[in-house]
């Protein structure tokens, strides 16, 4: 699993960085109008919203921004009925699984894009089911510790119907079945822990390992894919050691 896990921290990380916040905000949009649409104007009762509430707060969207998306999403403004969900699967220059998920209003142009990225970058898009039998859709939630014991955190998880927990110098990582999803979620928030990623994922039931070179220019791949304005989340069966985590967040500072 830290094949997922290692590249969501690099990602964050460098998104903290980032210029692009208008992109990300915009994506933030589409999945707020998706999920009131979906699920309604209540976080209390639509857990999807809340989730990626909590996602644009983190990301300090502005306030304007979040009430209207929540209005496309009901109706008040138009543009949320062309969103429709997306799932391309296909494989890196040196066969590593991927899928993108996202967020189109024209999917002939997405898929379009999607393509050429894997293309561009030594890979090839396949078709539905291709890659998705690597993956486990599963909940994954990070918490910071920030001074707690992360053993007592992984024992909250636990307790509460977590499949996994996985710790490292600063992170506590959860796994569990979707029907779990937001029991532990709600415990975790609920015991005033620093949840700092929540979301449905898919999550590889087997990770590979590169060389330097295969590694980074993998990552180049998954990236580019994260850079288009319909992809929303890309997710990998490849598996990142510390120090070529360091280097690649050195190059793409």
């Amino acid at each position: 699993m830290s094949g997922h896990s290692k590249w969501a921290t690099i990602r964050r990380s460098k998104g903290a960085n980032d210029a692009k916040r208008g992109q990300l905000f915009t994506k933030l949009g589409h999945e707020i109008a998706i999920a009131t649409r979906e699920g309604g104007l209540d976080p209390e009762s639509n857990f999807r919203l809340r989730l990626v509430l909590d996602k644009a707060r983190q990301a300090n969207m502005p306030k304007d921004n979040i009430e209207r998306a929540i209005k496309r999403g009901s109706g008040e403004l138009k543009g949320a009925d062309e969103l429709q969900e997306v799932l391309y699967e296909g494989y890196g220059p040196n066969g590593v699984a991927i899928i993108a998920q996202g967020l189109s209003d024209n999917r002939n142009r997405t898929v379009s894009e999607v393509r050429h990225v894997f293309t561009r970058h030594g890979g090839n898009l396949g078709a539905d089911g291709s890659v998705a039998w690597m993956f486990a859709r599963k909940g994954y939630i990070s918490i910071d510790p920030q001074g707690n014991d992360p053993e007592e955190i992984a024992l909250v998880a636990i307790d509460s119907g977590a499949e996994d927990v996985e710790i490292s110098d600063d992170l506590v990582e959860v796994y569990t079945q979707l029907q779990d999803f937001k029991a532990v979620e709600e415990a975790l928030t609920g015991a005033s822990l620093e949840v700092s990623n929540a979301q449905l994922s898919w999550i590889p039931q087997s990770t590979m390992s590169l060389d330097e070179k295969q590694t980074l220019q993998t990552m180049k791949l998954i990236e580019a894919l994260e850079d288009l304005d319909d992809i929303q989340q890309v997710y990998s069966n490849l598996d990142i050691s510390d120090e070529l985590m360091a280097k690649y967040e050195a190059q793409a500072a």
